[in-house]
């Protein structure tokens, strides 16, 4: 019953925000066009709940720029200026409140990591998968991008062994307060997080996006 209750909130606040948000996500949309060009989404599949794919939608705040072999430039070379704003108060994932109506996620819960990374977990930080993915979780309000991998997964199991609806709105509470201050969403070194290579490999560069 308490799932289904989150199943039941997860929809109503989905709705409401897409309502409500309506002229931003059209705003950013735009700006995105104008000053990025196309495609206005970056979609990419992620692992949800049991692991099981899905794709993540989220708005475009990298450019395609590669260098002359044709390899993509660093993250931190192709982030705009417009997408460096948008993860600073990350208006950048607002389209996953699509991915919350279509039942793929849900507004607390881990963060969907890339599916190259399902190889690379030990058996306890595979457990991540045990709940649905969020918008917002337990690791996202202790640090975000700013923690390294082993306090991420940490984070992520606790919240695993010990959600109810009554942590889940205090994560949603904190998250608001810490998107407004723009906290935490970059690393110390590079625009965007640390690629996960295991458990004795988490300070190995990589992408997100």
């Amino acid at each position: 019953m308490p799932r289904a209750l989150k199943r039941a909130l997860d929809l109503l606040a989905a709705s409401a925000g897409l309502v409500v948000l309506a002229p931003l996500l059209a705003a950013i949309a735009v700006a995105i066009r104008i000053g990025v060009g196309s495609p206005v989404f970056f979609r990419q599949q992620r692992p949800g709940l049991r692991a099981r794919p899905f794709t993540l939608l989220k708005f475009r705040t990298m450019t395609d720029v590669r260098t002359p072999d044709d390899a993509l430039l660093p993250d931190s070379q192709r982030l705009t200026t417009l997408g460096r704003f948008l993860r600073r108060f990350s208006l950048d994932e607002l389209p996953q409140l699509l991915n919350v109506l279509k039942g793929e996620m849900g507004l607390v819960g881990p963060r969907p990591l890339l599916m190259q990374y399902l190889g690379r977990y030990t058996p306890e930080q595979a457990r991540r998968h045990d709940m649905p993915p969020g918008l917002t979780g337990w690791a996202q309000v202790h640090g975000r991008n700013a923690t390294t991998w082993e306090e991420r997964f940490l984070h992520d199991l606790w919240y695993v062994d010990h959600w109810s609806l009554a942590l889940d709105l205090r994560i949603v509470a904190m998250t608001l307060v810490q998107a407004l201050r723009g906290d935490g969403v970059f690393g110390e070194r590079e625009g965007t997080m640390p690629e996960f290579m295991g458990a004795s490999h988490t300070q190995a560069a990589g992408s997100r996006q």
